[in-house]
Formats: C-alpha cells, structure tokens, sequence
C-alpha cells in the first residue's frame, strides 16, 4: 500500500469514527456507504436488510469500476443494480484493497457535492 493512499484511507476511517463516536473497520463503512445509498436514514434493520445494505453499498462502490450498473429503485425506495462484468478473481488481501480504494473514492465525491 502507498503512502499517499494510507493517509486517504486514514482520513476517510478517521472522520467516519469522528461522526459515529467508536472505532469503524471496513465492513462497517461499508454498512454505512449502504445506508446513505438507501437514503432512508438510520433506523433498526431486520438481518436480511443489513445484508441487502452491504450488496447495496458494494455496487454502488465498483459501479464507478465498471462492474455495476444502477438499474432504478423499486417502490420501497430499495436500489437495484444489473452486473455489467464479472468481479477478477482476487484473494482477501486484494479485495479488501479493492474496496478501501473504491471506498476513498467514493468519499473524495461525496466532499465535491
């Protein structure tokens, strides 16, 4: 991992644990990403709704990559994307580089609204 891109990522874990008062890892972002995708707020999820907010938060992190696309919301306001290529075949290590990457992107867009 670079220099420059640790600092990114320390400063996106930095300022979400500043918003939400306790240490946040990357599954946890990644929840969030969700849950802002969503735009109904925080409320108390059902599991199967939290693991819905993950795949939400997941398309909505490689969409920029090419790998989904944002096909339209369904009447309760839950997004829903189409699969526009087929994820490379990465270990653990890379994947989870794969997404802090997407994840400093996403909030280097959020900063530009």
């Amino acid at each position: 991992m670079d220099y420059q891109f640790e600092m990114q990522w320390q400063s996106v874990v930095k300022r979400v644990t500043e918003q939400f008062g306790e240490d946040i890892d990357l599954q946890s972002i990644i929840y969030l990403v969700g849950v802002q995708e969503l735009g109904q707020g925080f409320r108390k999820f059902k599991k199967d709704e939290k693991v819905d907010l993950m795949h939400i938060a997941i398309c909505t992190l490689l969409e920029p990559y090419g790998y989904y696309e944002l096909i339209g919301k369904d009447e309760d306001g839950w997004p829903h994307f189409k699969r526009i290529k087929a994820l490379p075949g990465l270990n653990s290590e890379d994947q989870e580089m794969l997404m802090k990457r997407a994840i400093v992107q996403y909030f280097e867009e959020l900063e530009e609204i």
